[in-house]
């Protein structure tokens, strides 16, 4: 890959994939759209004498001479107008993932879907290392893939968490088995149509061809309907809600695999440190996963009885006076967040609001079902959310002008045996860099007080 590359975005993404050309001999050309940024603090983050040139700013079409492919950081739209100039050159347009995919080998699990992808990854990770010597957690869950790309073998194991956004740009990606959760509205900032999102997300099982496999949830119409489309592929359901004549279900306590033939009981669901209904789906779909991957069955029995939540999502943080605190920062959209109230174990003071992602969020608010004694809203979203409470009788709402005070504010409201739960049902941008910042700041918040 010795030709000259646009690298778009100078965030993680665009220099992992910056890196990763250079070291496979091309030139690139690293583009950010911000013109305060200092070029030497760029340099710093390469090799001395790496062939690479910054433009900052405007791009214009005299910085595309001798381009002969272009990247984009997951972050940038792609109808941007820069992206629309460089699209009418005819030069491809690939994500950074899609280029680390052409530089990897060995095989690839690829996971997408609005809620649970984290979870579902970070579990499946640890159980293919369980087996596998060499596996890489990548993608949207922290790690660019561009990063480890040039350290694959023929006998890796690559688990990726995929986005919405990662998949608009690949090209001929593809994953021996892939995963979608579910699909809810999110992104519609971005996407503009449920039907764009939808076609997006599916879009991981493009490439996929004879003895490839897509784990899919049931109990998601969209997805049961487009299970049934995929004629090449095998198809493999889970359910929370009922028995399935083949694959992956709850029933009562137990997480059941039907083959077809017989039942297999994988684990008693009170066996699991991670709570709540939307977690046993991210249980099934990890097991469904590995299963197809080849890993034994004893291994993943005892790797999904050991795995503890995620951080920032239903992350039980500490208890103070009686009042136990938990970090669901993950909770950027109202499904997400609807899952995290179903999983707290009794009363619960909410704090929620932040970017405005163009959700609605009347079901949310509907799911509150009595165990939301108080509302905390800061933010963007916080009028919004509170006209929208309202409109269903939910008036018990407080305002805070930032995350600190709305944690102050439950923690004089609390009483012993109730819950606090961060859990936002929107974006972090605009007060945080990202839901990282705003969970680990949730954490010093509550243990400071």
């Amino acid at each position: 890959m010795s030709q000259k590359v646009l690298v778009a975005g100078t965030g993680i993404s665009g220099i992992a994939a910056a890196k990763l050309l250079l070291s496979k001999g091309g030139e690139v050309v690293l583009y950010d759209g911000n013109e305060k940024l200092d070029p030497e603090e760029l340099k710093k983050k390469f090799d001395e004498g790496a062939t690479i040139t910054f433009v900052l700013g405007e791009l214009k079409k005299t910085d595309l001479l001798g381009v002969e492919l272009a990247i984009l950081s997951p972050g940038i739209p792609t109808d941007a107008p820069f992206v629309e100039m460089i699209r009418e050159t005819g030069i491809p347009i690939w994500g950074e993932m899609q280029l680390a995919y052409h530089c990897a080998k060995g095989r690839m699990a690829a996971i997408t879907g609005t809620n649970g992808k984290t979870t579902t990854t970070s579990l499946t990770g640890e159980i293919m290392k369980s087996f596998y010597d060499s596996v890489f957690v990548v993608g949207n869950i922290g790690e660019p893939f561009a990063f480890h790309a040039l350290e694959t073998t023929d006998e890796t194991v690559t688990v990726a968490e995929v986005s919405s956004f990662m998949l608009e740009t690949m090209t001929d990606f593809h994953p021996n088995v892939s995963a979608i959760l579910n699909i809810t509205p999110d992104h519609l900032d971005r996407h503009k149509t449920m039907e764009c999102y939808i076609e997006t997300k599916e879009s991981i099982t493009k490439n996929q061809k004879e003895g490839d496999v897509c784990v899919l949830n049931y109990e998601d119409p969209v997805l049961r309907e487009f299970g049934e489309t995929l004629k090449d592929i095998k198809v493999v359901y889970f359910s929370s809600l009922r028995t399935l004549k083949q694959g992956f279900y709850l029933k009562e306590d137990e997480i059941v695999y039907n083959d077809g033939e017989k039942e297999t009981v994988i684990v008693n669901i009170h066996d699991l440190k991670l709570l709540g209904r939307h977690n046993h789906e991210n249980v099934m779909a990890a097991v469904a996963i590995s299963m197809n991957m080849g890993v034994p069955l004893e291994k993943i029995q005892k790797v999904i009885k050991e795995f503890k939540a995620v951080e920032h999502r239903i992350e039980f943080v500490t208890e103070r006076f009686g009042v136990k605190y938990y970090n669901d920062s993950k909770g950027t959209n109202p499904d997400a967040a609807m899952q995290a109230i179903k999983a707290m174990p009794g009363p619960t003071l909410l704090i929620a609001g932040g970017y405005d992602k163009h959700s609605e969020f009347d079901e949310w608010i509907e799911s509150f079902g009595g165990k939301v004694r108080y509302l905390v809203l800061i933010g963007q979203t916080r009028d919004k959310i509170a006209e929208c409470a309202k409109r269903h009788g939910f008036n018990d709402i407080m305002y805070a002008e930032d995350l600190q005070e709305a944690v102050q504010v439950c923690a004089s409201y609390a009483n012993p045996g109730d819950n606090v739960l961060l859990s936002p049902a929107c974006a972090s941008w605009g007060q945080f860099k990202n839901f990282e910042e705003r969970g680990r700041k949730f954490k010093e918040f509550v243990r400071n007080l």
